[in-house]
């Protein structure tokens, strides 16, 4: 690796471990991803507890808890402890929880959501601040349908001085039709589209990110049209070609993850059919994204 990309490498995994007092967090990777144990999500969190679940967000990115049994109460208790929850916008045409968004996949399905590289819903003007994914059936073969989550501030980092330089001023446009290429959208569907910096800094922390994604940004602002391709295409590149950006989440029943949607990007690896799997998530609203 070049000497900048291990500097920041470096930057990461030499800092003393976090500390927890109500629970324990082992790393998935050196750069992203926490295994959290001692916590039962069923039941009502103490303000000591959230205060450490908060810095281990902050710190980690991607948390995962296993062995959870949780009703959809539970679930969306769990998730509001960290800010007002989206509700789906097609809820109503399947008649249920409009906070519950079902993830599933069987031998019927011609794809799976998630299945590229991307940030979730980045066409909107103000994306998630993350959501929380509960899987209660993993395929019947016993393995497969992993997901792996990235590190977009080490993926900012690991770019050249002069490049980061340049990425700062520019923007980008996220086209939320993006993901229905090939599918036609409901009729009630309202397609967003947004534009929002190349290089963000994160709302609590302030660290600067890498603000673009496949599955949803369309192309950069200030360039031409073949400029915008060969740039996005080489920082779509990064993110899908090095490993030591992300973690993997191997999947058990019963496990749920929590992921800061406004660092990360993630994808979802379909590699079990024609076997199924099934979860649902909540997502908690977010801010629009700044320079």
């Amino acid at each position: 690796m070049e000497e900048h990309v291990l500097a920041a490498v470096e930057r990461l995994t030499t800092r003393p471990p976090e500390k927890y007092d109500t629970f324990e967090a082992r790393p998935l990777s050196p750069v992203i991803g926490a295994e959290i144990t001692g916590l039962d999500l069923s039941t009502e969190l103490d303000d000591r507890q959230l205060a450490e679940i908060r810095r281990a967000f902050l710190t980690h990115h991607v948390l995962v808890f296993r062995d959870q049994v949780l009703s959809a109460t539970d679930h969306k208790r769990f998730a509001g402890y960290f800010g007002e929850l989206r509700l789906q916008p097609l809820a109503d045409l399947d008649g249920g929880d409009p906070a519950i968004l079902e993830i599933s996949a069987n031998r019927e399905s011609r794809f799976v959501a998630g299945e590229d590289w991307h940030c979730d819903g980045t066409a909107d003007a103000e994306p998630s601040l993350g959501s929380m994914l509960y899987v209660t059936r993993t395929p019947e073969i016993g393995s497969g349908g992993d997901t792996l989550w990235a590190n977009m501030h080490l993926a900012y980092e690991m770019l050249s001085p002069s490049m980061r330089s340049f990425l700062d001023g520019l923007t980008a446009i996220h086209d939320g039709l993006i993901p229905w290429q090939g599918y036609t959208p409901p009729p009630e569907y309202v397609i967003p589209k947004s534009e929002h910096p190349v290089v963000v800094r994160h709302p609590e922390t302030g660290r600067k990110l890498l603000f673009v994604n496949a599955g949803f940004t369309s192309h950069i602002v200030q360039l031409s049209r073949h400029e915008s391709r060969a740039l996005l295409d080489m920082l779509f590149h990064l993110v899908a070609n090095q490993p030591i950006l992300s973690c993997r989440v191997r999947w058990t029943p019963n496990t749920l993850v929590f992921w800061d949607n406004r660092c990360t990007q993630h994808h979802a690896v379909w590699d079990y059919y024609p076997h199924s799997r099934y979860g649902q998530r909540v997502t908690i609203n977010g801010s629009r994204p700044v320079a």
